[in-house]
């Protein structure tokens, strides 16, 4: 009955062929002989081990089959993410963000009938290990999609892979415009989170309102900040040419020590500052610059992306945190969107986010890893497959009504409309730590091309 109902497939004349071979099997094993077999069990004993055995044999022949069956019944998503260390503050909430869509869609009977199980590996921000853990997660544990990453050096070492593989990539963080160029982009990479084209532009036009003529800039030395720099001033010296730049730092991304760089900048003696100091980063470098008032010397003229603005950093430094400079966040805590529909829907999922993590101030880059979820599962419905090629192509021109409103998977480059609220850094009477006010969520559709 078990061998029937666990396979339908051995029944009748199949299964009745196989219990033959197997009992001859056993037969030949331990013949009868003049009612005792050579050895000196009792005959009353054989029949119970030759049924024991028929059954095991049995068992281990269908056993696999119940497994493989099992397993067909879940969608495995491997997602690389950087976890420890200074980047951990952000991977892990991108994390909860995931989880928290995956734990909702499996309460409701999961997609095409199938739940999901998110298999996590920590990159610890390094390129070579998020290549070794994404090859991992493709041959080893099998995985059906990619989704993750935070650093843009991350991205760039997983997307190969993905293209090697045939397995999509959803990127939740990496901001790089060379992840989906002309040259690397393929069918199987897509980027949820904003890239260095759209913040490095509007962080520009940000700036072209301030009275200034000297600009300086300080950024990691890796992808992420060369073009989030390049797009900045490509930027302004269209809107504002008559603004010059008088110094550019380059200190190594997780650089311990900002001390000669802050002193370099300062005797350039620029009116405003833009930074691409990120990934955790920021709080270190802050707590430097302000032994030389640097901030001050800036006198507010200071504007930092790379979400330099993100509840994970006003909460960590407090009354620490220079008011006064601009920054960005993917979700603040007080912000409400314009659109009526689409600040019913953020107010739910902030609600939702709070229950989760059991937090009144949740995290901001929780809904990265909600939305890598979100349009994911919605490629999945649409194609009613897990075929790579099939779901790649839903998820061009994918359009969704998100906590910020309707975004864009854009077929030609496969980049999410994602944009950034914006503000400038003021102390608040509602809540323990600093806030972005006013604050403001800049549409980038108008700067991507």
């Amino acid at each position: 009955m078990f061998l029937g109902k666990s396979n339908p497939g051995l029944s009748g004349p199949v299964l009745s062929s196989i219990y033959s071979n197997f009992a001859a099997q056993i037969n030949r094993s331990f013949p009868m002989k003049n009612n005792r077999t050579p050895c000196t069990l009792p005959n009353h004993v054989l029949p119970v081990i030759r049924a024991g055995l028929l059954a095991a044999m049995a068992t281990c022949l269908v056993w696999p089959l119940c497994l493989a069956a099992q397993a067909q019944q879940v969608i495995k998503i491997g997602f690389p993410m950087s976890l420890s260390d200074t980047s951990g503050e952000f991977g892990k909430p991108m994390l909860q963000g995931a989880q928290m869509f995956v734990d909702e869609l499996n309460a409701s009977g999961g997609v095409l009938g199938k739940r999901i199980e998110i298999l996590v590996r920590d990159t610890h921000a390094r390129p070579e290990l998020a290549t070794q853990l994404a090859q991992e997660l493709i041959r080893k544990d099998q995985v059906d999609f990619l989704v993750g990453s935070f650093t843009s050096a991350e991205g760039l070492a997983i997307s190969p892979v993905a293209k090697q593989h045939k397995v999509v990539f959803i990127a939740l963080g990496p901001k790089t415009g060379q992840l989906t160029t002309p040259e690397a982009l393929h069918p199987y990479v897509f980027r949820v989170a904003a890239n260095t084209t759209t913040e490095g532009r509007t962080a520009a036009a940000i700036v072209a309102r301030w009275k200034v003529k000297r600009m300086a800039t300080i950024a990691p030395d890796y992808a992420y900040g060369r073009d989030a720099v390049k797009a900045f001033i490509t930027q302004l010296n269209k809107i504002r040419p008559d603004i010059q730049i008088v110094d550019s730092q380059w200190p190594k991304i997780n650089e311990p020590n900002y001390t000669p760089f802050i002193e370099a900048q300062l005797k350039a003696r620029p009116d405003a500052v833009f930074s691409v100091i990120c990934c955790g980063n920021f709080a270190l470098f802050s707590q430097q610059a302000s032994s030389f008032d640097y901030f001050a010397k800036l006198n507010g003229r200071f504007i930092g992306v790379g979400e330099t603005g993100s509840i994970e950093y006003t909460r960590q430094m407090k009354q620490a945190y220079p008011l006064g400079i601009w920054g960005n966040t993917y979700d603040a805590i007080n912000y409400v969107p314009r659109d009526e529909v689409a600040a019913k829907v953020h107010a739910e999922f902030q609600a939702k986010l709070k229950r989760y993590v059991k937090d009144d101030y949740p995290p901001s880059w929780a809904i990265q890893g909600y939305l890598g979820m979100q349009f994911l599962v919605a490629a999945i419905k649409k194609a009613q497959s897990l075929e790579a090629l099939k779901v790649s192509s839903a998820l061009k021109g994918l359009e969704l009504m998100t906590p910020y409103g309707p975004m864009t998977l854009r077929a030609k480059d496969q980049q999410l409309t994602r944009g950034s609220v914006w503000g400038k850094m003021s102390e608040s009477k509602q809540y323990p730590f600093p806030v972005l006010s006013p604050v403001e969520y800049i549409d980038p559709k108008i700067l991507m091309d």
